[in-house]
């Protein structure tokens, strides 16, 4: 008994003595970790445990955009998650999660990439799926308990769905996602997406003064690959020629990352009306870009809209 009182010193509790659980997505927070992190919150206090949204730092114009829409705020940032009981949404990467999340209680993940390098210390719930979305998994954990989404939550589980598909775009799009979409669509009381996913994509390409250092950060990753540090970021436009001019500045914030311990970054500057990407790379390895992806040496590849489908998996056989 005594050791089990002792254990208890990994939970922390709120005012009310009930053990509090934080939900939180991966840094650089796009749509889908933060709002899977309030969806997955709004179910577990459903389910009558006590749970928080937190997002892993500063979330970006177009999920601010979306809150603001279904009237929510933003969540707080967790600054540690030591000694914390976390939920993992949209990762389970340790070089992408919160500072001191090596030192958290992870009791939860629901992700729909790979499964990471996160280490728990106790059984864990574990729900990784092949969608497009952290959120069309959400949606099915709804319908299990048999919960009902309220319509803020539900849209902004939507346009998650609407970000990370590419308003269907993606080739990482599934019939669940585009089943739950029309699902979500009812509950919202949202009749025309590609509008609404048109106008999240407005806001998400804006790039008028804003520096390059903020561009390249805005949704970027870092992956052990084969004992390499390699990052990857990703700018999704509805028009390439918004950065006209500004090639050289990007290289310049991605060498300055390249400096500080990586051995490659590349960034995605994708045009999702185009449907293909232009991949800028900076490496300790002459002509590494080429090597994995191939192509003659322009960076344009036609139908590459994935980070997770399209570009990682390739850098984690060439590094493998």
């Amino acid at each position: 008994m005594n050791d089990i009182l002792e254990n208890r010193r990994f939970f922390k509790s709120d005012k009310s003595g009930f053990f509090m659980i934080y939900v939180v997505g991966h840094k650089s927070p796009d749509s889908d970790s933060v709002c899977s992190a309030l969806a997955v919150a709004e179910l577990k206090s459903l389910l009558g445990e006590k749970a928080e949204a937190k997002v892993a730092g500063e979330v970006n114009a177009e999920t601010r955009f979306i809150l603001e829409k279904f009237g929510l705020e933003v969540p707080e940032i967790l600054d540690s998650a030591e000694d914390e009981d976390i939920i993992l949404v949209d990762h389970s990467d340790v070089s992408q999660g919160v500072d001191g999340l090596d030192k958290a209680r992870v009791v939860g993940i629901i992700d729909h990439h790979k499964l990471g390098d996160v280490e728990t210390s106790v059984p864990v719930e574990v729900l990784i799926r092949p969608l497009g979305c952290t959120c069309t998994i959400v949606k099915g954990l709804y319908d299990y308990y048999g919960k009902e989404i309220s319509k803020d939550i539900a849209g902004i589980m939507l346009c998650a769905i609407l970000s990370d598909s590419v308003i269907f775009r993606s080739p990482t799009t599934t019939d669940e996602d585009r089943k739950v979409v029309e699902e979500l669509m009812e509950i919202a009381e949202v009749d025309d997406i590609e509008s609404l996913g048109m106008e999240m994509f407005r806001v998400k390409s804006a790039v008028e003064g804003v520096s390059a250092g903020d561009l390249v950060q805005r949704d970027y990753k870092d992956f052990d690959m084969g004992g390499r540090k390699i990052g990857v970021g990703q700018l999704e436009l509805i028009d390439l020629g918004m950065l006209n001019g500004r090639e050289d500045e990007l290289l310049e914030e991605m060498e300055s990352l390249l400096d500080d311990g990586r051995d490659a970054v590349f960034l995605m500057l994708t045009d999702i009306m185009k449907e293909g990407t232009m991949l800028l790379c900076v490496s300790k390895d002459a002509g590494l870009r080429e090597d994995v992806f191939g192509g003659e040496g322009d960076g344009w590849y036609e139908g590459m809209m994935s980070r997770k489908k399209q570009v990682v998996p390739k850098l984690e056989e060439f590094f493998g």
